[in-house]
């Protein structure tokens, strides 16, 4: 850090990015000492890298903030942490009930949750995934009902104003979906905008919220804010979903399911 120069609010935040970027960690300690600052002025140096989704506040001091790995299309995740998604999808079936209506949302691991009820009988589905649709077409104890809507082709599901139209009129027993990203307090998050929407319509449908994701979604932030993390009931993920993640949310009363 060069500091023979007074530096701009901008550039002194921009070059406390770069050191946490390279560091992975910065304390306020160091920002006064590198850059002769005050506490105050350091702790609203961070502040605003947090405004900004860039770092995340720890005691002391900032680490960046985690970013999930880049999302491949749907039929190319599948091969992704398979026993995981796997468990994910038996803890989450078995939270169904004979005579449930559920909502099944995209993904792979909602795939896993979908193959597990196969065997069920007396169910209504409903689902805007064309993979969830061709899983359970065959069943005979499976009523299902499939929305319409803009097809999102690297997902196979359907969104947007005939989809979320749609959902206005339904409701469901149990809504289980995946999430891109998910993070005690920036909530759920995706980074594919036209599709916000419809999550949300999508949220609002069921008397229980389950989400289903492996530990990579854990603890990251994307793009667009889809709901708080209070929005939820349940979270079904893997064992190696970070342990002061899963603690966070069982403290604001959300069940967490690790298997």
């Amino acid at each position: 850090m060069d500091n023979r120069r007074q530096l701009s609010n901008v550039e002194r935040q921009e070059e406390i990015w770069r050191f946490i970027q390279d560091q992975q960690r910065i304390t306020v300690t160091d920002i006064c000492e590198q850059f002769l600052v005050s506490e105050a002025t350091a702790r609203r140096d961070l502040d605003a890298l947090v405004e900004q989704r860039r770092i995340q506040r720890v005691h002391g001091g900032a680490i960046p903030l985690r970013q999930p790995p880049p999302e491949l299309p749907a039929l190319l995740r599948s091969s992704k942490q398979p026993d995981d998604k796997r468990g994910i999808g038996i803890a989450a079936a078995n939270l169904v009930l004979e005579g449930d209506t559920v909502f099944l949302g995209g993904g792979t691991t909602v795939l896993e949750v979908a193959r597990q009820l196969r065997s069920r009988l007396n169910l209504t589905v409903i689902t805007n995934s064309l993979l969830i649709l061709n899983t359970l077409s065959d069943v005979p104890g499976i009523t299902l009902v499939c929305l319409g809507g803009m097809l999102r082709h690297g997902e196979g599901s359907f969104i947007g104003h005939l989809a979320e139209q749609s959902l206005s009129e339904l409701r469901a027993d149990k809504v289980i979906i995946g999430i891109r990203s998910i993070d005690p307090e920036y909530g759920l998050t995706n980074d594919h905008l036209p599709e916000t929407m419809t999550d949300r319509a999508i949220l609002g449908i069921g008397r229980e919220v389950i989400i289903v994701a492996d530990h990579t979604k854990c603890g990251c932030v994307s793009t667009s804010l889809v709901a708080p993390v209070t929005a939820i009931h349940t979270l079904v993920t893997d064992t190696a979903a970070p342990p002061d993640f899963v603690e966070s949310l069982r403290s604001k009363g959300i069940r967490v399911l690790t298997v």
